[in-house]
């Protein structure tokens, strides 16, 4: 299964430098589109969010399907969430967002959603982090400016 990631979870992995968690956590299933990558660089551009190497992410490109879905999500999101939408509706793949408007859209769609924190959970349960770990970087991630529903991870284990 596809998991679509948007540029919240992105930004959060960016902004201490461990981008590289989410490949270890995902795998080869881990996919954005184009639309989240241009929202990226913008964020880049600005210098509100590091510049790091994403090259072992792919990027996939919406069939004409999806373009449909994507206008239509337009209305109520950003490019980049309704991209990932689009997508993951049209090829039943799952999003990671931490965007609350998306994450409703998604619900109602019945697309499988997590976030940030889900990230970290996966990881913490690979063995890659201890809890401990997961915690400090939550942390360094709400110090970015992430606006997390949690301020530590045993809050949820």
């Amino acid at each position: 299964m596809l998991v679509l990631l948007d540029n919240t979870v992105l930004s959060n992995f960016a902004h201490i430098q461990r981008h590289v968690l989410l490949k270890i956590a995902l795998g080869e299933s881990a996919v954005t589109v184009q639309e989240v990558i241009e929202e990226l660089m913008i964020g880049v551009e600005k210098r509100v969010i590091p510049n790091v190497d994403w090259a072992w992410l792919p990027v996939i490109s919406m069939n004409e399907e999806e373009k449909q879905a994507y206008q239509s999500l337009l209305q109520r999101l950003n490019k980049g969430e309704a991209a990932c939408l689009a997508v993951a509706a049209v090829r039943g793949g799952r999003v990671l967002t931490d965007d609350r408007d998306a994450r409703k859209i998604a619900a109602g769609m019945q697309i499988p959603i997590s976030g940030t924190i889900g990230v970290l959970v996966r990881l913490i349960d690979l063995g890659e982090l201890s809890v401990q770990e997961a915690d400090a970087l939550l942390a360094k991630m709400i110090a970015a400016g992430y606006f997390s529903p949690i301020r530590s991870l045993t809050e949820i284990l």
